[in-house]
C-alpha cells in the first residue's frame, strides 16, 4: 500500500484510508472488528472516524463508532500500528441537540470536552489527526450550491479555535489538526491565523470528491497543492451512487439511502445520466466501476488519501484493491469527456 505525506508533517499515511461511519448502525461491532483486521492485513493503516458516527446521526448512535474502534484496540493492542483520525462537531443551529448539552461549538470548552470524550471511547491517549467536522460559521457545505450568508451569531472566531487546538497539541492529546467540509477562504484564514499567532498548522482538509462532484478542483485544489494541505477525499463513490445501485430510483434494502431520513446529496438531476457514462467507461475497459472511481480520485495531485467504506467484506476488499489500479491515459481522457458533458451533477 502506497503512502503519502500528511501536509508538511513527517507523518506518512496510506493513500487508502479506512472509513468507519457505518459501524454501529449498518454494521455490528463484530463486523467493524473484521473490517479493521482485514484493512490492517492489507496494509491500510490510516483510519478515519468522528464523534458523530455512526451515520445517519442519532442520539442513540452518537459515539458508537469510536467505541467499536476502542474495543478493537483494547482486544488487539498495537495502537502505534495505525494513524487514527477523528472529528469534532461544529455549531449546528437546530440540530444535534444531544451533542454537548445541545450547544456544540468549536470553542475551547467544547473542544477539550470533545477530545476527552473521544479518547475515552477510543481507549487511547492520543489522536493522530483531529479535524473540525464543519465550520461554526455559515458556509455552503453538504451539497449546497452558491453561497448565502447565514446567521453567524455564536460562531467561534477561527483564532480562538486554533488556540484551543494548539493547547490540545501541547498536552499531547492530539498530534495534528485538520479541517473538513471547508472552503478555500476558510483554509487560508486558518493558515494565516496559525502563522500569525504560532498555532498548529492545518495539515489536511476532508471534503467530498468523486467523479460526480469535482468542485474541489476550483480554488481548493490550488490551495491544497501550494499550501501542502492535502485532500482526504470522502465519498469517492458518491455514497455508493457510482456503483449504479441507485439507478432509476432503486433503493436496495439496508443501504444508506434506505435508512437515512435525509435526502441524499447524490439524488440529483443528471446523477443517473452521469453515472451511466462512467459505468460504460468501466465496462468498455474491463474495470470494476468502484475501483475506477477510487483510482481516479487517487490520480489527482492534490489528494493525500481516498476514504473508503463498505458494509460488506466483499465491497471492502474491492475498494482496498483500488489502490493497486492505475488508470490509462485513454480511460482518463474518456472520464474527462464525460465530465465535460455533465459537470458536477452532485456538488
Amino acid at each position: 500500500m502506497r503512502t503519502r505525506r500528511l501536509g508538511r508533517t513527517d507523518l506518512a499515511v496510506t493513500e487508502i484510508c479506512l472509513g468507519t461511519m457505518t459501524w454501529g448502525r449498518q454494521n455490528t461491532e463484530a463486523e467493524g472488528h473484521a473490517q479493521m483486521d482485514y484493512a490492517l492485513e492489507r496494509g491500510v493503516t490510516f483510519w478515519d472516524t468522528a464523534e458523530m458516527y455512526a451515520i445517519p446521526p442519532t442520539a442513540e448512535t452518537f459515539g458508537r463508532t469510536e467505541e467499536i474502534i476502542g474495543s478493537w484496540l483494547a482486544s488487539r493492542g498495537g495502537r502505534d500500528r495505525i494513524v487514527l483520525a477523528s472529528k469534532a462537531v461544529g455549531r449546528s443551529p437546530g440540530g444535534f441537540g444531544w451533542v454537548r448539552d445541545g450547544q456544540p461549538r468549536l470553542d475551547r470548552a467544547n473542544l477539550v470536552r470533545a477530545v476527552e470524550d473521544s479518547l475515552r471511547r477510543l481507549r487511547t491517549d492520543y489522536i493522530d489527526l483531529y479535524q473540525l467536522h464543519w465550520p461554526d460559521r455559515s458556509t455552503n457545505r453538504f451539497g449546497a450550491r452558491g453561497f448565502a450568508l447565514g446567521d453567524d451569531e455564536g460562531a467561534t472566531p477561527i483564532a480562538e479555535t486554533l488556540e484551543a487546538l494548539a493547547g490540545l497539541v501541547r498536552a499531547g492529546k492530539i498530534r495534528h489538526v485538520g479541517l473538513s467540509n471547508e472552503s478555500a477562504w476558510g483554509v487560508m484564514t486558518y493558515l494565516r491565523a496559525a502563522e500569525l499567532h504560532g498555532y498548529s498548522r492545518i495539515v489536511s482538509i476532508q471534503n467530498a470528491y468523486s467523479l460526480l462532484n469535482r468542485t474541489f478542483e476550483g480554488d481548493l485544489a490550488e490551495v491544497a497543492i501550494r499550501e501542502q494541505v492535502g485532500l482526504l477525499a470522502y465519498s469517492p463513490l458518491a455514497a455508493g451512487t457510482l456503483t449504479g445501485k441507485y439507478l432509476d430510483g432503486r433503493m436496495p434494502e439496508g443501504t444508506r439511502r434506505a435508512i437515512d431520513h435525509r435526502k441524499s446529496r447524490y439524488a440529483r438531476v443528471n446523477a443517473d445520466a452521469a453515472t451511466r457514462r462512467y459505468l460504460e467507461i468501466a465496462r468498455r475497459h474491463g474495470l470494476d466501476p468502484a475501483q475506477m472511481a477510487i483510482a481516479f480520485v487517487l490520480s489527482q495531485p492534490f489528494v493525500t488519501a481516498a476514504i473508503i467504506g463498505a458494509t460488506t467484506m466483499d465491497h471492502l476488499k474491492t475498494n482496498i484493491a483500488a489502490g493497486e489500479l492505475r488508470l490509462s491515459a485513454e480511460v482518463l481522457a474518456e472520464i474527462e469527456e464525460a465530465h465535460e458533458a455533465i459537470p458536477d451533477p452532485c456538488p
